[in-house]
């Protein structure tokens, strides 16, 4: 059974003021465990769920019939992990981003600590959908390599890739949870909750996207890392996807459509915790509240993606018709197809993806500055880099411009070891 738990807070006096070292009550909730619950989907959810798995379906067949698939991959996984980190109040531009990315490739680091931590969360996406194919189960050492992946680099890597060892909270104070929106479970049950979780996220007994969204929230709910969780439950939906067969090759674009209803999200997330049985009015209401937002979610995803698919293919027909008639198979051909996922390049990079020599990258890219698809820019110290500006117009348009950091994770501790978030 469900319940809030009234607990008292004794905080360490080190370094507090008079008021933050008095002890206060706050309440901790301790959810019931996944597979002791029987779930009951209502008509309209369960219609809602079937929209959403035939939506993401339907991307991945149509996906198959594509040349560019990888690319497509590429580009909504990264529009995923932009969004993603757009819900943690972490918020930087594409075309930032990118450049970040190229130096990276180039010095081996970037000077930018933001667009560190998103790319952090893009080798993040990454890392998931390698470990994850299907039929394969999902443990809790693969969460935390996933975890370590997202944290590496970043001011909380010391907490990267284990579970926390000390209570946390949402919102409220930085130094006692007492006025927190939500406190998770203590301690010393996040071990065997994210058992739970994973031994769930294994059971093929629900559609996927159900199950995708139900382990989300409790794991949410459960919060097993000091930060990153809002991070790494994003990407454990496309593990689940993965897993299930919903989606082997693309990954719909779900953060994109959550980072737009921030407000819902975390409401979803609220009613999904219920106090009680499982089988209660509020359990089931709140339950089939959350999963019915979140199909529509995905759904919606895939409307984007598409949409968005359909932008990129506009584009290379004007190029196209830009630079006339372009030899099928040539290193120009080649780079037209690789741009839409790696709008900011470098001769040495593209030469790498590609397959070419540097000479025949060289050229090509000398081809495509002269007809205006490329121009120069300086990236990390200032090495020579070249980007589509038109890419990252459409990157931008296709990224929702609103963040929350509703979800900001405080832990005990008199200074939060988590990096500072835009309020």
């Amino acid at each position: 059974m469900a319940e809030f738990q009234r607990r008292v807070w004794e905080p360490d006096p080190a370094g507090l003021t008079r008021r933050d070292r008095r002890p206060c009550e706050y309440d901790t909730y301790l959810p019931d465990k996944l597979l002791a619950r029987n779930y009951l989907l209502t008509g309209e959810t369960a219609a809602d769920v079937v929209d959403a798995e035939n939506a993401v379906t339907t991307l991945n067949v149509r996906a198959n019939a594509l040349a560019s698939t990888e690319v497509l991959a590429r580009i909504l996984l990264r529009a995923e992990s932009v969004a993603s980190s757009r819900i943690e109040g972490l918020v930087v531009g594409p075309r930032r981003l990118l450049e970040a990315e190229v130096a990276r490739e180039i010095d081996g680091a970037t000077s930018d600590v933001t667009a560190a931590e998103v790319l952090a969360n893009v080798d993040a996406m990454n890392r998931a959908i390698e470990l994850s194919s299907e039929g394969v189960n999902i443990t809790p050492d693969l969460l935390c390599d996933v975890h370590r992946s997202l944290l590496a680099g970043t001011a909380a890597e010391q907490f990267s890739g284990s579970f926390r060892k000390e209570q946390n909270w949402i919102g409220g104070s930085s130094f006692n949870p007492c006025s927190a929106a939500f406190v998770p479970p203590p301690p010393e049950l996040v071990e065997d909750l994210v058992d739970d979780l994973c031994a769930f996220c294994n059971d093929d007994s629900l559609p996927a996207i159900a199950q995708a969204a139900i382990a989300h929230a409790q794991f949410e709910t459960v919060h097993p890392f000091v930060d990153g969780n809002g991070r790494t439950g994003r990407a454990l939906v496309h593990m689940i996807m993965r897993r299930r067969g919903l989606a082997p090759r693309v990954q719909p674009p779900i953060s994109l459509v959550l980072a737009t209803i921030s407000s819902d999200y975390i409401e979803g997330l609220g009613a999904y915790r219920y106090e009680g049985e499982s089988d209660s009015t509020q359990a089931v209401d709140g339950v089939n509240r959350w999963i019915a937002l979140f199909a529509g979610a995905c759904t919606r995803a895939v409307a984007d993606a598409v949409g968005f698919e359909d932008w990129m293919r506009e584009i290379e027909v004007e190029w196209r018709m830009r630079l006339g008639r372009v030899r099928r198979g040539s290193s120009v051909d080649l780079l037209l197809g690789l741009l839409p996922g790696a709008p900011v390049i470098t001769v040495g990079g593209a030469s790498a993806m590609l397959g070419r020599s540097f000479a025949a990258v060289n050229n090509a890219v000398a081809v495509l500055v002269d007809v205006g698809i490329l121009r120069q820019v300086n990236v990390g110290r200032r090495n020579r880099a070249f980007e589509s500006a038109e890419v990252i117009e459409a990157f931008i348009g296709f990224e929702p411009q609103i963040a929350s950091s509703v979800d900001d994770t405080r832990v005990e501790r008199p200074v939060r070891p988590t990096p500072s978030r835009p309020r």
